[in-house]
């Protein structure tokens, strides 16, 4: 038993290669069928375009970063170009790209089925501009100038249908007409479900109905960011790659160009606002500065009037440069927190360093006035004034050089993005891969054919190999009889032909009929051993071939020089009788049931040496006829 299983667990590849060879008709069909199912996946399917554009995000400070100097640094800016891709696909951007080109408004044709693109396709294109949406059928078109419907149908498809008076939107699913207006003017309705305002223009007259849709902007943001992706080139390289697919390629150019002139538009927009703050604050703060400064200078001027000169001892100089340098970093930190305190809260890591700083300043002033105070006191009040002076003199000329700056750096403010490379018109489409397609569909057919080629021989029963009978029953196979190309062409005519023509005779060198010459040298051996000339044969199925080994076995062993009769015993479904163009009756079954005579059921072949007896008329108890005595005699009676 364990040689068995080992031979049928083995596969046998050149036995699996042909068996494959001999299915390569559904192989073929295969294919054809997958190749088919491409050409129409390549008919109905448009071409698809794709664009691409290149934008440089440079990382530099705006203006409020000129003021808190070094402490811009703490403010955290990580990934400046995952921010720059958030705003690209933001509404901000997008939202003002459709606003401008009436990307909200969508038109299609009522018929888009498979069979429709199959069959008979439409040559639909639809042209968006800052003006109106225009939509070509072929050589008609339409232009939608204005387009708002209540908020309640945003989102909707209406059916646009043309007549004599003008045009009618009407609901799909109910057939209500929800808006009726005229052509080539503004039609304005104010329905209690909302305001209408739609001004369509056209000097053509349409036949078909089309679907028109009017998008709330998410929607609208939605269906763009469809076909629309932002990716930085590379790791931190500030570079962004942007790419939009679309079936028009002339539209789908106009659209990305319009996303980069919009994104550059607000961001050269933001960074003039952030500088107009910044510009306001100081004009705010120079003011009072500048007041503060000629309070102090007067009140320096009237002490020098009244005391002359004061001598000033070295180390007191020394105090004043300390007094004076604190007190102008002191004044800069102020103004800088104050600048800050617009942006962030008390608690944020920039406003407490600043906060720090300040204290850490205050407490070198405290302790440097201690020191000040031992002086004597008009050499105190001197330095006092004097410190005063220098420092609202130093902070005023800091924020007016600033200011200045500031209003030179907004007049060519330019932003901090670049665009690289803008949209260029495609030449050929990205898909479908006509070529790839075809291919893929010759490969996938292939193994879809192979696949159930080799899932039918697992499915087919039966016994593959003679040496499986040898090995299991311990019965000797003597031949193996292929199959006859030719008899299986005859096949379907059995039924339709009155007569079929015997191979052995017909065709004698067939790969058959050799097999079955095999047979007879067999059984010339075995003869001589065996307890009569009776020769049986039967299978486990009907159509297993049976009549043709019968029929052409008999015909070889007359040809050999044998006296050969040949007997159909399957009495319900036998047709050995078109091998030998005779007739059903009268047969075995009416010599078996005494209707008539051995010699009137005997029927001579052309051919010498061959006789046949066909089944006879359908009888009502086949097996009892078979089981009988009268049979066991008839068969002694022909062997004798």
């Amino acid at each position: 038993m364990s040689q068995t299983t080992n031979s049928e667990d083995t596969i046998d590849l050149k036995e699996l290669f042909f068996s494959l060879i001999a299915q390569w008709k559904l192989i073929a069909l295969c294919v054809i069928l997958s190749v088919v199912a491409a050409l129409l996946y390549l008919r109905t399917t448009p071409d698809t375009y794709s664009v691409d554009a290149l934008v440089q995000v440079e990382e530099s400070k705006g203006a409020s970063a000129a003021l808190l100097g070094d402490l811009s640094d703490m403010i955290e800016q990580k990934q400046p170009a995952q921010a720059e891709i958030e705003i690209l696909k933001s509404r901000l951007v997008l939202g003002n790209v459709i606003d401008k080109l009436n990307l909200d408004i969508v038109i299609s044709g009522t018929e888009n089925s498979f069979f429709d693109r199959l069959v008979n396709p439409h040559d639909y294109s639809t042209e968006y501009s800052p003006r109106s949406v225009l939509f070509r059928d072929g050589d008609k078109s339409f232009d939608v100038r204005q387009f708002e419907v209540p908020v309640a149908f945003n989102d909707k498809d209406l059916q646009l249908s043309f007549n004599a008076q003008g045009f009618t939107l009407t609901e799909p699913k109910t057939q209500q007409v929800v808006f009726s207006g005229r052509l080539n003017q503004l039609s304005q309705v104010n329905h209690t479900n909302g305001l209408w305002k739609v001004a369509i223009f056209s000097q053509d007259q349409f036949d078909d109905s089309y679907l028109i849709n009017k998008q709330s902007l998410p929607a609208a943001v939605n269906s763009l960011l469809a076909n629309y992706s932002v990716a930085e080139k590379g790791k931190q390289t500030g570079i962004l790659g942007l790419n939009y697919q679309g079936e028009d390629k002339t539209h789908i150019t106009q659209v990305l160009n319009a996303i980069l002139q919009s994104y550059g538009q607000q961001n050269v927009e933001r960074r003039s606002a952030e500088t107009a703050q910044t510009l306001n604050f100081l004009d705010e703060q120079l003011p009072d500065l500048r007041k503060q400064l000629d309070i102090a200078e007067r009140e320096f001027n009237q002490f020098r009037q009244q005391y002359n000169t004061v001598d000033v001892t070295k180390e007191s100089e020394l105090y004043l440069t300390q007094s004076i340098t604190l007190e102008t970093q002191k004044a800069e930190l102020e103004q800088k927190v104050a600048e800050a305190s617009a942006k962030y809260t008390n608690e944020h890591p920039v406003m407490q360093q600043m906060q720090a700083q300040l204290g850490a300043i205050n407490s070198k002033i405290t302790e440097l006035n201690s020191t000040l105070k031992q002086l004597p006191d008009l050499q105190r009040r001197y330095l006092q004034l004097y410190r005063e002076v220098e420092v609202k003199q130093q902070l005023y000329t800091a924020l007016l050089n600033s200011y200045q700056q500031l209003r030179i750096a907004k007049a060519g403010e330019i932003g901090n993005v670049r665009i690289v490379d803008t949209a260029v018109e495609p030449i050929k489409p990205i898909k479908p891969k006509k070529l790839i397609v075809l291919v893929l569909s010759l490969f996938v057919g292939g193994f879809l054919g192979t696949l159930i080629a080799l899932l039918r021989n697992m499915m087919r029963s039966g016994i593959k190999d003679a040496a499986q009978i040898e090995n299991e029953l311990d019965i000797p196979v003597y031949a193996t009889v292929p199959r006859s190309a030719v008899q299986e062409s005859r096949v379907k005519l059995l039924k339709k032909k009155k007569s079929i023509p015997i191979l052995a005779v017909k065709d004698s060198d067939d790969i058959a009929v050799e097999s079955i010459r095999s047979i007879r040298t067999t059984i010339h051996f075995s003869l001589t051993e065996a307890k009569n000339n009776i020769i049986a044969i039967s299978g486990p199925a009907p159509e297993v071939g049976k009549s043709f080994i019968a029929a052409n076995l008999g015909a070889i062993l007359a040809q050999g020089g044998k006296k050969v009769l040949v007997m159909d015993g399957d009495m319900r479904r036998g047709y050995l009788h078109k091998y030998f163009n005779q007739d059903i009756a009268p047969g075995l079954s009416e010599l078996l049931l005494g209707t008539h005579t051995l010699e009137q059921v005997i029927k001579a072949d052309s051919y010498e040496g061959l006789y046949f007896i066909s089944r006879g008329k359908n009888p009502s108890n086949p097996a009892e006829l078979l089981g009988s005595q009268k049979f066991q005699a008839l068969l002694s009676e022909l062997s004798a």
